[in-house]
């Protein structure tokens, strides 16, 4: 069991002993500090709340040195973030199905996922979270510019656009309990290659080997359900 001292905006592991890093903490930065012995890591909120919460392997918690109960530690990270409880289930979407997820900041995406450790493999799939409450929209992937921007960017890096839809089906998100009433919609979204289709305008194709892709405007989006990883 770890211990996270203290929660803000970036929670960071207070120390971890070298024999305690193990599987659950691939997707965990390290930090580089004097200490043979110990590893700190930085952690972010979906990230901390998924050790304490799911995998019971991290304790949180607060200034006054008393560890916080779910429900608390919920409410808190929902008071830094306001759409935590979609990122979260898309982030522990990801991570039952064993895929390692990391931030995807970089790529200007929510998530990036790896099907095996970061260090030995590039991450497949940078994820972008979305909502069907019109209350908690995520700003990215509203207009065509930013698809087209977006789809870009990953295949320059090869990967693909995982886009992460959650349908909170009128469930009130106060406690983590409203997590199991969650559905989680996977469309994976790619550019649009004009010497396969050269229509101008959108079309869905019907039939078997296309049976709910949409295509047009540069791209082409699909169905998908991403596997899980051995």
């Amino acid at each position: 069991m770890s211990t996270l001292c203290g929660i803000n905006a970036h929670p960071t592991l207070k120390s971890v002993s070298n024999g305690q890093c193990g599987l659950h903490l691939l997707s965990m930065r390290p930090i580089v500090n004097a200490d043979a012995d110990k590893q700190w890591f930085q952690l972010s909120l979906e990230e901390a709340f998924y050790l304490s919460n799911d995998l019971n392997s991290l304790k949180i918690i607060g200034d006054d040195k008393c560890p916080k109960s779910y429900d608390k530690v919920w409410r808190y990270m929902m008071s830094k973030k306001s759409m935590f409880p979609d990122f979260y289930k898309a982030y522990s979407h990801l991570r039952t199905k064993n895929w390692v997820v990391r931030s995807g900041s970089q790529y200007g995406v929510d998530f990036v996922a790896y099907r095996h450790h970061p260090a030995l493999v590039h991450s497949e799939y940078a994820v972008i979270v979305t909502s069907e409450d019109a209350n908690e929209e995520n700003p990215q992937l509203k207009v065509w510019s930013d698809f087209h921007c977006t789809i870009r960017l990953c295949g320059s890096v090869t990967k693909t656009l995982l886009v992460l839809n959650i349908k909170k089906n009128d469930q009130d998100a106060s406690l983590p309990s409203c997590l199991e009433r969650f559905n989680v919609g996977e469309l994976t979204i790619k550019r649009w290659n004009p010497d396969r289709c050269r229509e101008n305008k959108l079309t869905i194709e019907n039939g078997p080997e296309h049976q709910g892709r949409v295509r047009g405007l540069g791209f082409e989006a699909t169905p998908s359900s991403v596997g899980a990883t051995a």
